[in-house]
């Protein structure tokens, strides 16, 4: 699994997470920043990512369109950078079962 990661969380999170999400990056070092969520939406689904977000908007998305891409939605309120990357490398057993499940087009992590 590869993350494109919102633009609402850290850029480092792709250089934390690249031993377990290589080829991941963060929407704005693909020229996302601050792009619709349409767009991104889009750019996700033609280039193979899942999408790490505290957006509810993907939520809904992802809810009305299904997969791909896959959305992982961080209900975390507000938390360090190192508390992000402390949820998702404790439950990425729980992502990889996510990627590989064809039924499931929504990840919420808390």
């Amino acid at each position: 699994m590869k993350l494109l990661v919102d633009e609402n969380l850290p850029p480092r999170l792709v250089h934390d997470l690249a031993d377990l999400f290589p080829d991941s990056v963060h929407v704005n070092s693909v020229g996302f920043g601050r792009t619709p969520d349409a767009l991104i939406w889009e750019y996700a689904q033609a280039h193979g990512f899942a999408f790490l977000t505290k957006d509810k908007d993907f939520a809904s998305l992802s809810l009305a369109r299904g997969a791909p891409p896959k959305v992982i939605l961080l209900q975390t309120g507000n938390c360090s950078a190192d508390e992000v990357l402390s949820i998702v490398r404790s439950n990425a057993i729980r992502l990889a079962d996510f990627d590989g499940d064809g039924q499931r087009a929504l990840l919420i992590l808390r």
